[in-house]
Formats: structure tokens, C-alpha cells, sequence
């Protein structure tokens, strides 16, 4: 199969039931905004992918799976050895309908209401709402603060350290001494770690992703992830986990098929999944560097209208954290309003992170969508600058 692929040509998603398309006024209170939001891609997911899929439902029948059976497991050995140097114990695996359905559920075993769960801040809405939405309490640390992780984690009621490698929202990509100094202080204060991976596939050149399987040892951990971020197939739900500890393997399974009645995972997510991990890796390699080629005119255009900004694209992913203080905005609303009634464009604000002063502005997209969001930022900056 050829491996040039287009991502410059812009496929309309208006009227396909897109929560950043069609459901931009649920957010942003109006219809119609050029979006730059929720972290999905404008691109079609991998030709490879697609074609599995098509030849799934040319078979015509859709019974109860199981993930357990076929070439599910291997592939994700197979891409954990090809593009992390990783070897990975299958029996170790788990399934789930996505990264933070399998999250609510760890959060579940592993604490009880009121518990501390620690996470570095600025932190992924999701994880917020699944946390606070259980009644445990979020307690944030900053990024790089270290004797802030570990006065959080030596608090004896802190069960769980939520960890997202790389980090969303900033792109950050831990490094293996950073990570092992976590999984020793987790173990020094008993605290079992989560490690939200779905963003590792598109960590840039230069970055290394260390998975948390290779410094977990033997404390209480979960690896949980998807293929679904970096291919863009969110919408055909399906995740999977790696869980250290046989005993707490066993308990996430059975609440999974018993409890939740989710013993068949979707076939075609089944599908994607072997594709892309057996394939799509030429894909993936192309995506990436066109998403780089995004970051890096946005930071041209960025330093070129506000040069005390100084903004660097993220380490990982295709989310672009900008810290807009430096060019005098300190005012999310302010900014927003510029942006969605004038501009015409929805960007998430960091306030959503709790990061005031931030924007995260997605450039999975094709390059010219990413030149008129850019710009429409640079004027709604200067807007709010010029009313201060």
C-alpha cells in the first residue's frame, strides 16, 4: 500500500454528529465556530485501518466477541516490542470501552469515597470529572514540583496517583529517571498508580516514551491506553489495560463482565486496533510529522506577533499549550469573547485545566485550518491587550 498520505485536503465534518463540530455551542454557547477543541483529529484515520474495517463488514456478521481470542493480544505486543523496545506479558492485559470508563473503575477498587487521588496540574478535565464525580478528593501538584508529589503522597488517606505520560494538557513527555523516582515514591507511601498512556504514540522526535510496565515493578499499578488517540477512531470506542498484580487483574475483569456487562468488546474497535498496530505505523510516522510541521507554524506566527512569548511546541501530541501571560492576557473570559463573537473560533481556555491565562489549541488538522486559528488567536490576543 502507498505510503504518501494527504492530510492537506479539509474533510467536512459538519452533520456526522462531531462533539467538536456539530456540538461546539454545547460548550461555547454558538453554533457555527471554527473549532480547535476536544482531542480528535480532522484526518482520516489510517488507510490501513480502513481497509480491515470494510473487509469486517463485508463479512456481514456481527456476533458477540471476544478480545481474548484472535490476534488482539499479539498485535499489542507486537507494538509495544516495535515502538517501545518493550516486551509485554499478555496474560497481563485487560479490556475496557475506554481509558477513563477503565480509570472509574480502578479508582473504584483501589480507593473509597473521600480518599486523596494526587494528579499534576494542569490536569485533564476528564480526569477531574471521574475523580470529584466518585467523591474522592483531587489533590493537584504542579508539574516538576517533586517535594509537592511527595508531601500529597505520604498523605496517609492519598491511595492513588493518577499519572498521564505524556501529559495532557502540556504536551510533556517524562523522562525514565523521572518516572522511576515516581513509582519509588508510590511504593514508599503505598500509593498504587494509574498511568494514562494514549497520548505515547505521538511523542515527537527527540522524546522518549518509557512505558510504566518497564518501572512498576512490583507495586500496584495499571497501564491503561488505546490506539484510538493517534489513529483517530475514538468513536468506535474499545481500550485496553495492562494491570501489574494477577489478583487485581482478576477483580478488574470481573467487574467489567459481570457488573458492568461488558464481556463483548465492539468488534470493529477489535478490528482497528490490529490494523493500526500491525500496519499503521507508516501512517503514524507521516501524521506525526505533518502535526509537526503545524506546531511549528504556530510557533512562528506566535513569537513573530508576541516575541516575549517565546512559545515551544509540546514534546508529545497535537494539542498546542500556550501560555499566553508573557503577551499580557490574564482574563480566559475576556479572551473568549473575543475569539468566539468576533474571531468565530472555539479554543479551550485553560481555565477548563485550571491553568487561567492558557489556551490548548488542537492542530490535528489540515494546515490551513490551523493558519486561520492562529491568526484569529493573534488578533483576539491583540483585542484584549488593546481594551486593557
Amino acid at each position: 500500500m502507498s505510503t504518501s498520505y494527504d492530510f492537506d485536503t479539509v474533510i467536512d465534518r459538519r452533520g456526522t454528529w462531531s462533539v467538536q463540530w456539530d456540538g461546539v455551542a454545547d460548550r461555547f454557547g454558538v453554533d457555527g465556530l471554527l473549532p480547535f477543541t476536544i482531542s480528535d483529529m480532522d484526518f482520516e484515520t489510517a488507510p490501513e485501518v480502513l481497509a480491515a474495517l470494510r473487509a469486517r463488514l463485508h463479512h456481514g456478521v456481527f456476533g458477540y466477541t471476544d478480545w481474548r481470542l484472535g490476534d488482539f493480544r499479539p498485535s499489542v505486543a507486537h507494538w509495544f516490542a516495535t515502538r517501545y523496545g518493550t516486551e509485554i506479558d499478555t496474560d497481563r492485559l485487560v479490556y475496557g470501552p475506554s481509558v477513563l470508563s477503565q480509570l472509574s473503575q480502578l479508582l473504584q477498587m483501589w480507593t473509597a469515597e473521600g480518599d486523596g487521588v494526587v494528579v499534576h496540574t494542569p490536569t485533564y478535565d476528564g480526569f477531574r470529572k471521574a475523580i470529584t464525580g466518585l467523591g474522592r478528593e483531587l489533590r493537584g501538584v504542579g508539574l516538576g514540583d517533586t517535594e509537592a508529589l511527595e508531601r500529597e503522597l505520604a498523605r496517609p488517606d492519598s491511595k492513588v496517583l493518577v499519572l498521564c505520560s505524556p501529559h495532557n494538557p502540556s504536551g510533556r513527555v517524562w523522562t525514565e529517571a523521572e518516572l522511576t523516582g515516581m513509582a519509588s515514591l508510590a511504593a514508599r507511601h503505598g500509593v498504587a498508580v494509574i498511568s494514562d498512556e494514549i497520548h505515547a504514540d505521538f511523542v515527537h522526535e527527540g522524546h522518549v516514551h518509557v512505558p510504566w510496565t518497564r518501572v512498576g515493578g512490583d507495586g500496584r499499578w495499571a497501564l491503561i491506553t488505546s490506539a484510538s488517540k493517534a489513529f483517530n477512531f475514538p468513536a468506535l470506542t474499545g481500550s485496553y489495560g495492562i494491570i501489574g498484580r494477577a489478583g487485581d487483574r482478576a477483580e478488574f475483569l470481573r467487574r467489567m463482565e459481570t457488573a458492568e456487562g461488558l464481556a463483548s468488546p465492539a468488534v470493529l474497535s477489535l478490528t482497528a486496533h490490529i490494523a493500526a498496530y500491525r500496519e499503521g505505523a507508516p501512517w503514524l510516522d507521516a501524521v506525526r510529522a505533518y502535526v509537526t510541521g503545524n506546531l511549528a507554524l504556530v510557533a512562528e506566527r506566535l513569537n513573530a506577533a508576541f516575541p516575549d512569548l517565546e512559545w515551544e511546541p509540546p514534546q508529545a501530541g497535537y494539542l498546542a499549550w500556550i501560555d499566553l501571560r508573557r503577551a499580557g492576557v490574564e482574563d480566559d473570559e475576556a479572551l473568549q469573547r473575543v475569539l468566539v463573537e468576533r474571531e468565530r473560533v472555539a479554543v479551550m481556555p485553560g481555565s477548563v485545566y485550571g491553568a487561567e491565562g492558557f489556551v490548548r489549541l488542537n492542530v490535528g488538522c489540515a494546515r490551513s485550518k490551523v493558519e486561520a486559528g492562529v491568526e484569529a488567536l493573534i488578533r483576539g490576543v491583540e483585542a484584549v491587550r488593546g481594551a486593557a
